[in-house]
């Protein structure tokens, strides 16, 4: 009889011991990713770019915010930002100070769903069968977090605001041409706004948005879009050993959840992100990170 309670009890205490393993030690565990994209013309200058996504901060989390500090010391010719940077309505400031001098150097965001919506409480596993898309078209709730204010914020340090937009900017020495949308995910994705062939002049032309739904996806690249940078789907934020993410949370398959890969003749990017939403606090084999793309001329 004790040898059978003994087997629940155990697995009670695994299940703890992971639990406090993924809410403790790896959702603090930040990592940089460093990729080499071989996407530029030959003969350009090769350049640092410094992709940020899902930072989901809340007033807590200082040490991610002092994490993200340190990022100036790479030095990047290019901050992208591809949204979900913050999950409480009093943390612009605490997010500009994390920035910090990375708002000096060029740079560009879109927004994600959580930066207009507070986080609601609601069951991980569901994302197992589905995307959490639905529930925003369900409650029709207005946005109530200050993602105005956040936009306000960096675009008064010189970035560029790339909802639904095209923009241009120097980096590195290259001329760069941008192309951005808002958030897929909670349908304010306007690609007819920005469709059209990218300006050949550009040296380089990079797609911004924050969820890699494959139909805007085929969109940047049938224009001629060289290099697409992605985040929301935090890598799958809960991944199995010798499997990897069991969702993506959008339309991507979940081989491309995370990382560098190729995208019907572009170059996509899909970062796993810095934070988590606080209604579920908790990586597991999948740490949270930033990515540092040195971008290199093709060979051929």
């Amino acid at each position: 009889m004790r040898k059978l309670h003994a087997i629940p009890l155990g697995m009670v205490a695994a299940g703890a011991a992971t639990f406090g393993y993924a809410s403790l030690i790896e959702r603090n565990w930040f990592h940089l990713r460093r990729l080499e994209v071989p996407v530029l013309p030959p003969g350009r200058p090769s350049i640092k770019v410094l992709h940020l996504s899902d930072v989901h901060l809340t007033p807590g989390r200082k040490r991610l915010a002092r994490w993200i500090r340190t990022l100036d010391e790479l030095e990047p010719d290019l901050v992208v930002n591809t949204g979900d940077n913050i999950s409480h309505r009093e943390v612009i400031g605490p997010l500009l100070d994390a920035l910090g001098p990375l708002l000096d150097r060029p740079g560009v965001f879109v927004y994600g769903s959580n930066d207009l919506y507070s986080p609601v409480l609601k069951n991980p596993l569901r994302y197992l069968w589905r995307t959490s898309q639905a529930d925003y078209r369900r409650r029709q709730r207005l946005p109530d977090l200050p993602y105005r204010e956040l936009g306000a914020a960096l675009t008064a340090a010189g970035w560029l605001d790339l909802n639904n937009r095209i923009g241009r900017l120097k980096a590195g020495g290259l001329d760069v041409e941008f192309g951005g949308i808002d958030d897929s995910h909670v349908n304010r994705d306007r690609y007819d706004r920005i469709a059209g062939p990218v300006d050949p002049q550009a040296d380089l032309h990079v797609g911004v948005m924050h969820s890699p739904e494959p139909r805007n996806l085929d969109r940047f690249a049938a224009d001629g879009y060289d290099l697409l940078l992605a985040g929301h789907t935090h890598g799958g934020q809960v991944c199995a050993p010798f499997y990897g993410a069991l969702a993506t949370n959008c339309g991507i398959d979940r081989s491309r959840a995370k990382g560098l890969h190729r995208h019907n003749g572009a170059w996509l990017h899909v970062s796993a992100g810095l934070g988590t939403s606080p209604t579920a606090p908790f990586r597991f084999c999948c740490p949270p990170e930033a990515s540092l793309l040195t971008l290199v001329p093709r060979t051929s």
